[in-house]
């Protein structure tokens, strides 16, 4: 039985408890959280389970093996560090960290202690991305990818402790890291605070990789709608994903473009399009989180490396890094 800690009852925090306890194997144990009003709903939701104030009550308990920190970004280092240090399993809430440096720290700190580190990349387990994954990867359906194009927008939920890109670009930033499998060259982001000078609730960020990949990103607080849309653009198809269609939520197009030059001449270019048939792939409906939860069970008891482990949260965090500081520069390219 694999014991964990919860620390952090918030929104997320009662998601991940209950699919932990539904989970073969695992069970939670302890839950902490600062404000009284969530320890409390805590304990009348789980009477078995203890609750404290102080997250240290659980990190350093000798009755816990691993440690989920479902907190504010700012606190991910100190509770993770803190854990490890204990000899706990961590599963961390995205972001990773505030930083590449903290994120470098943690990953050292686990594999000289050989412990998990499970970041909670939730998006990498629904049925639409693992079917995304065996599309691109397994069966070459797309062909050579031309472009990832992403845009995460809604009004509100503004966040009072980071922008809109470090608020909603980890979600595409670790679904892009899982489907591309490639290391990007640079970034621009631009975008604008309109409602606090410090905090973006608009950009865009441009990632440019090897062999012409190009991916973009759009996220935004101030949209009128709420669109969770993903186009992929191969040389041999196409596909869409539209997150918040319950009956066609991935669909490949055959459609293309094939370019003739006959000569050396730009205007001799004999350009034709295909179009073909679409279709719909069969998509599995099971919650993500619950997915991943056994995965995370799964992962310490058998030894083995989690897709989403430190070093996938570290390549999101320099990408986050990265686009911070092109923002600040007004759309500066940034070198990764």
């Amino acid at each position: 039985m694999v014991r964990i800690g919860v620390v952090g009852y918030g929104y997320w925090g009662p998601k991940v408890v209950r699919n932990i306890n539904d989970t073969d194997g695992a069970r939670v144990t302890a839950v902490s959280d600062l404000n009284s009003d969530a320890r409390k709903r805590a304990q009348r939701a789980y009477p078995f389970i203890r609750t404290c104030s102080d997250y240290r009550d659980i990190v350093r308990s000798p009755d816990i093996d691993a440690v989920a920190v479902i907190t504010p970004v700012a606190t991910h280092f100190e509770i993770a560090k803190s854990a490890l240090e204990n000899g706990k399993h961590v599963f961390v809430e995205k972001p990773f960290t505030c930083t590449v440096s903290q994120a470098e720290e943690l990953i050292e700190s686990a594999e000289k202690r050989q412990l998990k580190i499970m970041v909670d990349h939730t998006f990498l387990f629904t049925g639409a991305v693992r079917k995304i994954k065996e599309i691109i990867t397994q069966n070459g359906t797309l062909g050579e990818l031309y472009y990832f194009d992403s845009t995460r927008v809604n009004l509100g939920q503004f966040q009072h402790d980071v922008n809109v890109v470090w608020d909603l670009a980890p979600h595409d930033l670790s679904i892009m890291d899982y489907l591309l499998m490639k290391n990007p060259d640079a970034l621009i982001a631009t975008g604008q605070a309109h409602f606090n000078h410090d905090l973006e609730d608009v950009a865009y960020i441009t990632i440019y990789f090897p062999e012409k990949l190009i991916a973009h990103i759009n996220v935004n607080w101030l949209s009128p709608v709420k669109v969770r849309t993903t186009l992929i653009g191969g040389d041999k198809k196409m596909l869409v994903w539209n997150d918040l269609d319950a009956d066609q939520k991935v669909i490949i197009y055959d459609k293309g473009v094939e370019v003739t030059n006959c000569t050396k001449n730009i205007y001799d270019l004999l350009v034709s399009y295909r179009s073909g048939d679409m279709w719909v792939p069969k998509i599995d409906h099971i919650e993500a989180l619950k997915i991943e939860a056994e995965y995370f069970v799964h992962c310490i008891k058998e030894d083995r490396v989690p897709i989403n482990d430190g070093q996938a949260g570290l390549r999101v965090v320099k990408l986050l890094e990265a686009a911070n500081r092109s923002l600040k520069n007004r759309g500066e390219m940034v070198y990764l």
